[in-house]
């Protein structure tokens, strides 16, 4: 009586342990998101992607919005640590400032991931892994760009603004260094004024008139970090009687829709094409991260350039 009472105890542990066990694999997999905040046309499909990619998989989405403030992110992954979500992923609104929070994450063994834009940490350890553009390389294609550009006028100086991305930020900081490469050894390519305009459309129109107000006619090419920037600057250059596009070559960075419409109005000359669609990408890796599965440190998103000159072709294709 005694070795079946035993044998039923075993057997009925064995159906709970295999039912909690069970029940555990089923979990839906959580993950906190802190997103930038809602600054151009491409955050917004950068959101709308991720939180897409999130029902779609099943996955049970924490989000949250910083407002572009440092201390709100913070914030945020903090409380998704005291919630014990499964996985941290965010956008970093500037590069540094992270080691504190993300030593907690660690210490809480909850695995970070970086979308679109890195951390300047000393400890790489700090972050499972980063996915997103190569920002640097956009910088280079929009310079390599203009350099083929001026190769038609060999003898003109070209006088360049820069609209600047959020100030300490890793696309802004990049975008930069890499134009600034391309362009280097090339005299006839001259940076007058370089100043931020925050990644928004109305900063980018109020810095855009400043620069006009302080160099006259005498600039000749645009270079903005990002699209929204470029089509407030397009704004502020219609108002000053000049034609954008004509008077004033316009670089970009993003390849949104509202860049497609203005090469076709014939405004904008190109756009370096970064890709805000990492939804799908990011819940596969927090999915293979929870299993346990190895994930490269570094997930580099493949895109290209767009000039005008195929902009009404490439439109139709555009999703963001």
């Amino acid at each position: 009586m005694t070795i079946r009472r035993t044998f039923l105890g075993a057997a009925v542990l064995a159906i709970f342990a295999t039912t909690a066990g069970s029940a555990l694999a089923n979990k839906p997999l959580v993950m906190g998101f802190s997103q930038v905040g809602a600054e151009s046309e491409w955050r917004t499909a950068n959101t709308r992607s991720i939180k897409e990619a999130a029902k779609k998989e099943g996955i049970i989405l924490k989000f949250a919005d910083a407002q572009q403030k440092q201390e709100n992110q913070v914030k945020a992954i903090r409380s998704f640590i005291a919630q014990r979500v499964d996985v941290i992923a965010f956008s970093p609104v500037v590069e540094s400032g992270w080691d504190t929070v993300l030593r907690e994450a660690r210490n809480a063994k909850i695995p970070v991931i970086l979308t679109d834009r890195a951390v300047n940490a000393a400890d790489k350890t700090l972050y499972t892994t980063f996915i997103g553009s190569d920002f640097v390389e956009e910088g280079r294609r929009a310079g390599r760009w203009l350099v083929e550009h001026a190769k038609k006028t060999p003898q003109r100086t070209l006088n360049i603004v820069e609209l600047q991305g959020t100030v300490g930020s890793a696309p802004a900081l990049d975008r930069q260094k890499g134009f600034a490469e391309a362009i280097a050894g090339h005299p006839n390519l001259k940076i007058v004024r370089s100043q931020t305009g925050d990644f928004t459309r109305a900063k980018g129109k109020e810095v855009m008139e400043a620069f006009l107000k302080a160099q006259g006619k005498n600039i000749n090419v645009l270079y903005a970090h990002n699209d929204d920037m470029a089509i407030g600057a397009i704004q502020a250059i219609e108002e000053a009687g000049l034609k954008p596009g004509k008077d004033i070559v316009i670089v970009s960075i993003d390849g949104v829709k509202g860049a497609f419409e203005a090469m076709m109005a014939g405004k904008l000359n190109v756009t370096v094409e970064c890709s805000p669609l990492l939804g799908p990408q990011l819940m596969k890796v927090a999915r293979d991260i929870k299993a346990g599965r190895p994930v490269p440190k570094r997930i580099v998103t493949e895109e290209g350039v767009f000039p005008a000159e195929v902009a009404a072709k490439e439109y139709p294709n555009r999703k963001y």
